[in-house]
């Protein structure tokens, strides 16, 4: 494409060199034309694929198991020169075969040419989470700050525990970019990371105050004891009452 601004959804997209994503069905895709002044020298490349094509394929089976469907626009991938080679090669493969005498192999061929495709970007987005350390780090600093902020309202009574979709939107990241990002960095999803801070926050309250284990079950924001209990059990491997003894 050139001289063209691009909007996925109602947003805007920055094509800059090597930038790769996902677009899933039903998603609104439009190309404008640049002002003159405006215009700089762009191209880029896309494959649509109707959701009929790979119907009782082995692709129509995986095609979901990719988590970067559902990444938001500034969670692109963002390739190497190597891997935009690599990224090149697979799309004209795909485009000969299309342009090519359709016979019986035609479609299977495509097919494993896609699921590399998307095979590869998984590998990629791998790599992202690791090359681009400060910025991930940065990150994990956020949900280490949103977490305590959260975990320190004294509303959470009414409030309840954060979700992942609230602690994800809360830093305008796609919850599954965050989950794959997190798993990348410490191993934990981020379901994890809030049981981790909960738990934390819950030690600091059986340990320091005179509250009961009830209190402090609703003061974390649980709807039942019996739930707080159960998580603190597997987490620690001791009951409430059995941590707060120990400190006794």
């Amino acid at each position: 494409m050139h001289n063209v601004k691009v909007k996925y959804g109602q947003q805007p997209f920055d094509f800059n060199e090597g930038v790769m994503s996902f677009m899933s069905p039903k998603q609104v895709f439009s190309v404008t034309a640049e002002k003159k002044e405006e215009q700089v020298k762009k191209s880029g490349r896309a494959i649509y694929v109707h959701p009929d094509f790979i119907w009782n394929t082995s692709l129509a089976k995986t095609i979901k198991d990719y988590d970067f469907w559902d990444y938001s626009l500034n969670e692109a991938l963002f390739l190497s020169l190597k891997e935009e080679a690599l990224v090149n090669n697979i799309i004209q493969n795909i485009s000969k075969e299309v342009k090519s005498n359709i016979d019986k192999y035609t479609k299977q061929i495509i097919v494993s040419q896609i699921e590399g495709l998307l095979s590869y970007s998984d590998r990629f987005y791998g790599r992202q989470f690791i090359t681009r350390e400060k910025s991930n780090h940065q990150i994990l600093e956020r949900l280490e700050y949103r977490l305590d902020n959260y975990f320190g309202d004294d509303n959470l009574i009414n409030k309840g525990l954060p979700t992942v979709r609230f602690i994800a939107e809360e830093m305008q990241l796609s919850p599954k970019y965050l989950t794959g990002l997190l798993q990348s960095l410490t191993g934990q999803s981020t379901q994890q990371h809030i049981h981790n801070k909960l738990i934390e926050k819950a030690k600091e309250k059986l340990s320091t105050s005179q509250l009961t284990v009830s209190e402090i079950s609703y003061s974390l924001g649980f709807e039942h004891i019996q739930s707080f209990s159960k998580l603190f059990k597997t987490k620690t491997n001791l009951s409430p009452n059995e941590f707060r003894r120990s400190f006794n």
